[in-house]
C-alpha cells in the first residue's frame, strides 16, 4: 500500500473532507480540540472557500471547514512553509470567518463561536516544546477568560518526535498519522485499532484514486517540493546577501514557472505585474494558482487585486 501525503492541500482535503470522512474528522477534531474527549458528536463539512460579502475584503482559502456540536464553526489550515505574515493571516481568516456569519440586519446574538485549527510543518513557537497549543482571550493580570468566542489552536508537527512504539494516546496517534503516512507501506496494527484512523488510511490509499485525482495530486506534490526548494534557495541567497529579497525572488520565480506549466508562455506584461505583487499577494497567488485553468483566470485575479488597491 502507498499513502498520499496528508500535508498537501489535496491530501488533507481528501482525507478529512471527503463524503466518507465525517467520522474521521470527528475523531481528529475531538483529539486536537478536546483532549480526545467525545465532545463532538456530529458535524457538517461545508465549503471552505469564503468569498467576502463586503467589497474590499480579501478572499479566504481554507483547507477544511465544518460546523460542529454546539453550533460552533471550525476552520482548519495545513501550512508547510512559514511565509511572511502567516500569523497575521491566521488571525485575519479567523476574524473574517467569525464576522461574516451575519446576514444584513442580523443582530450580534446570531454570532456563533469559532475555532481556528492551524497545522504547521515548521516550528511556530520557539518558547515551548508543546506540539499542541490552545489560545483563548484572557485578562492579562488575573488570567480570567473573556467570552470564548474565538479560539486558536496550533499543531506544530516538527515538535512531535515519538516513534510508533511510544505512541500511547489518540492525540499522538493522529499526529503520527499526519507525519508518517506517506512513509508507510501498510497500516500499523496499533493505529488500525482506531477505526477512524484506519478509515483515514484507506481514504489515503493511492490505489483508490481515479486518474484525475492522481493528476491533481502529482501537480500539488510537485508544487509542494518546488515551493520548499524555492524557499530554501531564497533563504540561502538572503543570508549570503544580507537581505530578504532572495526569498521573494525565489517565490516569484516558482509561481511564474507553475503558471507557465499550466497555461503556457506568460506575456512579459503579465510577468511584470506578478513581479510587482507584494509578498502577501504572492502568498495568496501561490495558494490559488493550481485552480487556474487559463491565463484569463490569472488576469481576472490580477484585476481583482488591482481593484482592491484602488
Amino acid at each position: 500500500m502507498n499513502f498520499i501525503n496528508p500535508k498537501t492541500d489535496f491530501g488533507f482535503k481528501k482525507i478529512f473532507a471527503s463524503p466518507q470522512s465525517k467520522e474521521v474528522l470527528i475523531s481528529f477534531l475531538n483529539a486536537m480540540l478536546y483532549n480526545a474527549e467525545p465532545t463532538i458528536t456530529d458535524l457538517e463539512i461545508i465549503d471552505p472557500y469564503a468569498a467576502p460579502s463586503i467589497t474590499g475584503l480579501k478572499d479566504t482559502y481554507l483547507d477544511v471547514k465544518a460546523k460542529i456540536t454546539g453550533n460552533k464553526t471550525v476552520i482548519i489550515e495545513m501550512q508547510v512553509i512559514n511565509v511572511e505574515a502567516f500569523t497575521k493571516r491566521i488571525i485575519y481568516n479567523a476574524a473574517k470567518t467569525y464576522a461574516t456569519q451575519l446576514k444584513p440586519r442580523e443582530g450580534y446574538s446570531k454570532l456563533n463561536p469559532l475555532i481556528a485549527l492551524t497545522i504547521t510543518d515548521f516550528i511556530l513557537f520557539e518558547n515551548t516544546d508543546k506540539f499542541l497549543s490552545h489560545f483563548v482571550f484572557k485578562e492579562v493580570e488575573e488570567n480570567f477568560e473573556y467570552y470564548r468566542e474565538i479560539e486558536l489552536v496550533f499543531l506544530e508537527l516538527p515538535k512531535f518526535n515519538q516513534n510508533l512504539e511510544q505512541v500511547q494516546s489518540l492525540i499522538q496517534s493522529w499526529v503520527y498519522f499526519l507525519k508518517n503516512a506517506p512513509n508507510l507501506d501498510e497500516i500499523p496494527d496499533k493505529l488500525a485499532s482506531v477505526p477512524e484512523i484506519k478509515t483515514a488510511f484507506n481514504i489515503a490509499n493511492r490505489s483508490t484514486l481515479n486518474l484525475d485525482e492522481l493528476a491533481s495530486l502529482e501537480k500539488r506534490e510537485m508544487f509542494f517540493e518546488d515551493q520548499r526548494g524555492a524557499v530554501i534557495k531564497g533563504m540561502q541567497e538572503g543570508r549570503q546577501e544580507g537581505r530578504q529579497e532572495g526569498l521573494i525572488e525565489g517565490q516569484t520565480a516558482l509561481i511564474l514557472r507553475q503558471i507557465g506549466r499550466r497555461t503556457g508562455d506568460i506575456p512579459p506584461e503579465i510577468q511584470t505585474r506578478i513581479q510587482q505583487l507584494s509578498p502577501e499577494q504572492l502568498d495568496d497567488l501561490g495558494e490559488i494558482l493550481l485552480d487556474f485553468t487559463s491565463q484569463e483566470d490569472l488576469i481576472a485575479w490580477l484585476e481583482s487585486v488591482s481593484a482592491q488597491q484602488q
